[in-house]
């Protein structure tokens, strides 16, 4: 099979020629740029660079020798408007060199700091010395929610920041649409890999980017009226980005990701009710678009213990589920396959990447990552990738044990 007939045939629940793998593909899938680098020397792969696509996460983008290597069936579209040198310039950040996209020019400090500011000076985020990732440090709503649409765009404008990532750090730019369609298309055109774009569809996530994450859920809890209001106003945005996405892209993707995390280690991070009551109706309404104007398979990510909330997602439409955090509460790989695998693409959980990837020896590693396999892979509907994002701390020892594990998996099987 080509990589995309692949993909598509794990989703669809038919076992494909060997199971699907994923690295770097979405926002959650990927490789943190330290990790990167280090895996590159291990491997003794000269030449490149560490880009720095998601600098929030401060994720690598993945090179082609690298993607080859990995055997990756999937590709992010937001890599379209990154392919030429004059997209990124030279920094060192965290003790390596990397680079950073032309469109994020945050302030470096003499302390080792760096901060994200708005147009006014307004720091928004920072990473600290000793930190990894930019942290978010400001929120612009402090008490009521705008209460329309023309509000809420004059909050988004004014504190919109440099650090999204590509393809939309280019929105603003002149014929952005038409640029993304033909980038888009070349990039099928010339690919054999399943495309994938970052939709940016959220809810919960969204709120609590724009207002601190205890007052949204004090406000769920208290103000529950005024909460459904702002999620219909929300709503009206994500709809009308749907509608652009589709209509310059059409066809051309296979997968458009969203995502919301809904959970945390030991349960949802409030009750299913009002997830029932508030969210998954906005979630089904961006679900019932997507279904109508495009063939698309949704792609939806939230971490944590979600397995009570499982069969709403699946009701609503949601072809596949990530990152499949196995060592939160409720989420037995067992059991998820066993309960959910015939309705559902399991798109990760694929190796711990909290307790094993990072702290245990490659065979043990490798080990880990066949058993999984063994529960995951038969009858379709699974797409290999760690537990989210492969951490700075990973040694990339443990990332080719990984591979090698999946990829011994597939010639055996």
């Amino acid at each position: 099979m080509k990589s995309r007939e692949r993909v598509l045939a794990a989703i669809n629940h038919k076992e494909p020629d060997r199971v699907p793998i994923d690295i770097g593909a979405t926002l959650q899938t990927g490789i943190h740029a330290i990790a990167y680098t280090k895996l590159k020397e291990h491997l003794g792969i000269k030449g490149g660079h560490t880009r720095i696509h998601d600098v929030g996460q401060q994720l690598a983008e993945i090179e082609d020798e690298m993607l080859d290597y990995f055997k990756a069936d999937c590709l992010d579209v937001g890599r379209v408007f990154t392919d030429s040198d004059e997209e990124w310039y030279d920094v060192e950040v965290n003790g390596i060199q990397a680079q950073f996209p032309r469109t994020f020019k945050p302030r470096f400090n003499p302390d080792g700091s760096v901060d994200v500011c708005r147009h006014d000076g307004k720091v928004v985020a920072r990473m600290s010395a000793a930190a990894l990732v930019i942290d978010q440090v400001y929120y612009p709503i402090e008490d009521d929610y705008p209460d329309n649409s023309q509000l809420l765009l004059s909050i988004l404008m004014k504190n919109a920041i440099t650090m999204i990532p590509p393809p939309f750090n280019h929105l603003g730019e002149r014929g952005f649409w038409r640029n993304l369609k033909r980038r888009a298309i070349e990039l099928k055109n010339n690919s054999e890999r399943a495309l994938m774009l970052m939709g940016g569809i959220s809810f919960f996530q969204f709120m609590t980017a724009y207002k601190k994450m205890d007052k949204v859920l004090v406000d769920i809890i208290r103000y529950t009226n005024k909460v459904d209001k702002f999620l219909d106003i929300l709503m009206e945005f994500q709809l009308a980005s749907l509608s652009l996405t589709s209509k310059y892209l059409g066809d051309t993707i296979d997968i458009i990701v969203f995502g919301d995390d809904y959970g945390e280690n030991n349960g949802p991070i409030f009750s299913p009710r009002l997830f029932k009551k508030l969210f998954k109706p906005r979630i089904e309404a961006a679900c019932d678009y997507v279904k109508k104007h495009t063939k698309w398979k949704i792609f939806f990510h939230s971490c944590g213990a979600i397995a009570p909330i499982i069969p709403d997602l699946i009701e609503i439409g949601i072809d596949i589920l990530n990152p499949v955090q196995i060592n939160a509460k409720g989420m037995n790989p067992k059991f998820l396959k066993e309960e959910f695998g015939d309705d559902i693409t399991f798109w990760g959980g694929g190796a711990d990447t909290r307790h094993v990837l990072n702290f245990k020896s490659p065979p043990e590693v490798k080990e880990h990552v066949t058993n999984l396999l063994e529960i995951f892979a038969p009858g379709g509907g699974y797409v290999w990738n760690t537990v989210h994002n492969i951490l700075p701390d990973v040694p990339p020892e443990n990332i080719v044990a990984a591979l090698e594990a999946v990829h011994e998996y597939n010639e055996k099987n």
